[in-house]
């Protein structure tokens, strides 16, 4: 027989249950509020390092590519395994194009020099002491002093507009590279024809570049990105990486169109190692590519080049998913100015490449986009990352050819070797001779 309602509620107060229930509401209620608190703080976390916090992929030459090479190898190390496989790797010195072409290079990111700071660079087989004066402008000298021969980046001081060598203070003028001032000198004439070789020097779009000519011909100009200069396009990160090859290597894949399928046409979450990329369970998405690369007709733009890109994200080969639209501009052998669009937004890509010694380059990515496509940015950081690892891969471990077999496909190629050709000019050091300057 069913109890009327208020003998029901006598009975569940005589057994308590009814302060249990109590119990129980109020602490879901209580856990259900601290939850959405904490959620709440991620979500703002989250949402503050999407639009404001730079990202930093940087791999070192040891990171990308070797990874088979210290398998089932319990006695060697990995870096012992790479630095072997460097030795033996076939190296065509005869027929290998000069290490160090002629161009800009850039050799310091702006923010890597506060003002009054220096920082010693070694690159293109040279050492530069990178300084910035006290009212903000960026100097590159020779590092040595013609004195003793100390390193004036490793221990120098900046003072004014000059940089102090730190073995003696002789003082050199970062507009010209002259010696001002030797602080035990009793004359003030005995070191007027010393000087530190200034070189020409360009800070631009968030770098530093120096100009790099074996003929000392004259600079061309580097495009300004005037949205990056007004900061309507922000910073949103960069990676780096040291590859081990020859620095035009690197921009020749914008005119191979066969690799982009190849080697980019697999899923990018299956990674940047090409041994796994093509496994079965990623086959329902991949990478459609389609690309078209030309050289400058306009007489005073013979250094440039670009390449046009379509992409699209397939499911299972026929579903797009996302689309974009990428053109690549190359000024001169190592600089890359790229503006992806899609309908996630527009991103900015700054590629430079510098020769760290002739067969190592370190290439540095950096992202720029309006603010409100920082979650699109961030993406295309980390799915350009895996792609240009995939690269890696090859480049570590390939030999450069100087007369390839390529196929009538492969024509872009052969007019990027004969444009890329014109940044070598006669007194271009040799591969040898690069490689032999660094060794004792």
């Amino acid at each position: 027989m069913d109890l009327p309602v208020d003998d029901q509620l006598r009975l569940l107060q005589n057994f308590g249950w009814i302060e249990v229930w109590d119990a129980i509401f109020y602490d879901w209620w209580s856990i259900r509020t601290s939850f959405s608190i904490l959620l709440g703080f991620v979500l703002a976390l989250f949402l503050y390092w999407v639009h404001y916090v730079p990202v930093n992929w940087t791999k070192d030459l040891t990171e990308v590519g070797y990874e088979f090479l210290t398998k089932n190898r319990r006695k060697e190390s990995k870096i012992q395994a790479i630095n072997r496989a460097r030795k033996l790797r076939k190296t065509t010195n005869d027929h290998m194009p000069p290490p160090f072409p002629n161009g800009w290079f850039a050799i310091a990111e702006s923010y890597d020099v506060k003002r009054n700071e220096v920082i010693d660079v070694s690159c293109l087989g040279q050492h530069f002491a990178v300084f910035r004066t006290e009212s903000g402008d960026a100097h590159v000298l020779d590092a040595y002093c013609p004195h003793l021969g100390a390193n004036i980046a490793v221990g120098g001081t900046v003072r004014g507009d000059c940089i102090e060598c730190p073995f003696h203070q002789w003082a050199f003028r970062g507009s010209d590279g002259q010696c001002v001032n030797a602080a035990y000198s009793s004359s003030d004439t005995a070191f007027k024809n010393t000087k530190l070789k200034k070189w020409i020097s360009n800070e631009i779009n968030g770098a530093i570049f120096i100009w790099h000519h074996a003929e000392g011909e004259d600079p061309w100009h580097i495009p300004l990105v005037k949205e990056i200069e007004t900061e309507e396009w922000i910073y949103q990160g960069r990676n780096e990486f040291l590859i081990n090859c020859h620095i035009q290597e690197i921009p020749e894949n914008g005119a191979d169109n066969a690799h982009l399928i190849a080697v980019h046409g697999p899923n990018v979450l299956t990674g940047s190692d090409l041994r796994f990329t093509r496994a079965s369970w990623a086959t329902f998405l991949n990478h459609w590519w389609d690309a078209s690369w030309r050289s400058s007709t306009n007489p005073n733009e013979k250094h440039i080049a670009t390449a046009i890109l379509e992409h699209s994200t397939r499911l299972f080969n026929k579903l797009e998913l996302h689309h974009l639209d990428v053109q690549a501009n190359q000024i001169g052998p190592a600089y890359v100015q790229l503006v992806v669009t899609s309908t996630f937004g527009l991103v900015a890509i700054l590629q430079t490449v510098t020769p760290v010694e002739p067969l190592v380059q370190k290439v540095i990515h950096r992202f720029y986009s309006p603010r409100k496509c920082g979650f699109f940015t961030k993406f295309m950081i980390w799915a350009e990352s895996v792609m240009f690892e995939r690269d890696m891969m090859v480049w570590n471990h390939k030999v450069y050819l100087h007369s390839p077999c390529l196929l009538k496909e492969d024509r872009n190629i052969k007019l990027y070797r004969a444009w890329y050709s014109q940044f070598y000019s006669e007194n271009s050091k040799t591969f040898a001779e690069a490689k032999d300057s660094m060794e004792w």
